[in-house]
């Protein structure tokens, strides 16, 4: 009764009635705002996360393993990650938990230019290799090197930085590169017709990649708050699916990008989410059998713990009312 005459006093007097309790999350991306983070900073501007009483903090990343780190230790609530490296975060006791897919299709590639000779993986043996230590396709470069068909140790490997990456090619500091499937319109801009390039999905690696993975200790402790934040997110990247445009608009500021540069790799992304052909998963969902393989991998390239995949991953957080995508093939 007091309340409600607090309220309706506040009303008469023209004042805004208390905030409702928010739920403070912070979300660690994986490298630097880009175009497959615009939903997250259009649904922050939209103002989604606040009305779902998500109180939501995005930290600039430096890395999947950095990810991992920040999300497995507790000191993030979410982080996105490339699902290799969270499995091999997990296997060193980081309690990692995938809530939404992103990237449902491997975003590795692998450029190099034709005039050095190289027509395609088979020419990759004795070349130089340039990435950084913890790069995400060279971390897996083991598994990636199998499916080429040569052993590991047939490439050297350069230390670059990770902006470094076109111009050492440029240069020919380096003779190959890997990079994530999103940016392959820059290698197009910038070598046009000597450009060469492989995506390992296309040769039989095809592991899943970038997910929102959540803090395991967190999401268990909270599964209200993390199942708002998951669905939230979802809602946000099915938006930008439909209508592109404002998405990419709202990260151009953070991600210091052109918003012509951002439609174009934002279309990229929307070919890497694009998953079940037939229908019937959630959009961000995941498929069990899918998921054993990617365990798989990890396991045989770096002897990680068994683990199975409820213990990865759960759809339960997502809205089963929101299909999955389904993009137009390359």
């Amino acid at each position: 009764m007091i309340r409600r005459m607090m309220l309706a006093a506040a009303a008469a007097l023209g004042l805004a009635a208390p905030a409702a309790a928010q739920d403070r999350v912070t979300l660690v991306l994986n490298w630097l705002p880009g175009a497959d983070h615009a939903p997250l900073y259009w649904a922050q501007q939209q103002n989604m996360y606040r009305d779902a009483g998500i109180a939501l903090t995005i930290e600039n990343g430096r890395g999947s393993g950095f990810a991992a780190q920040r999300t497995g230790s507790g000191q993030a609530q979410a982080g996105i990650v490339d699902t290799p490296a969270a499995l091999q975060a997990r296997g060193q006791g980081a309690d990692l938990v995938a809530g939404m897919m992103i990237y449902a299709q491997s975003p590795y590639g692998i450029y190099w230019r034709r005039s050095s000779g190289i027509r395609g993986p088979q020419d990759f043996r004795g070349r130089r290799f340039g990435a950084p230590p913890a790069d995400a396709a060279r971390v897996m470069w083991p598994m990636i090197a199998r499916a080429v068909g040569i052993q590991p140790n047939e490439v050297t490997w350069v230390n670059i930085a990770p902006e470094a990456k076109v111009a050492s090619l440029q240069s020919g500091a380096i003779e190959a590169t890997t990079h994530f499937y999103n940016v392959h319109y820059i290698y197009e801009r910038t070598f046009g017709e000597d450009l060469g390039f492989v995506l390992t999905r296309d040769i039989g690696f095809n592991p899943y990649g970038n997910a929102f993975f959540l803090n395991g200790p967190w999401m268990r402790a909270n599964p209200d708050a993390a199942r708002r934040f998951i669905r939230t997110t979802q809602r946000a990247y099915q938006a930008c699916l439909t209508n592109p445009a404002p998405c990419v608009a709202a990260v151009a500021g953070p991600a210091a990008t052109s918003v012509e540069d951002l439609a174009v790799s934002w279309r990229l992304v929307a070919e890497l989410m694009q998953d079940d052909p037939a229908g019937g998963r959630a959009l961000g969902g995941m498929d069990a059998a899918r998921m054993q393989q990617t365990i798989d991998g990890v396991r045989t390239a770096f002897n990680a713990p068994e683990m199975q995949p409820a213990q990865v991953f759960t759809n339960d957080l997502l809205d089963p009312a929101i299909p999955s995508h389904r993009a137009a093939a390359r």
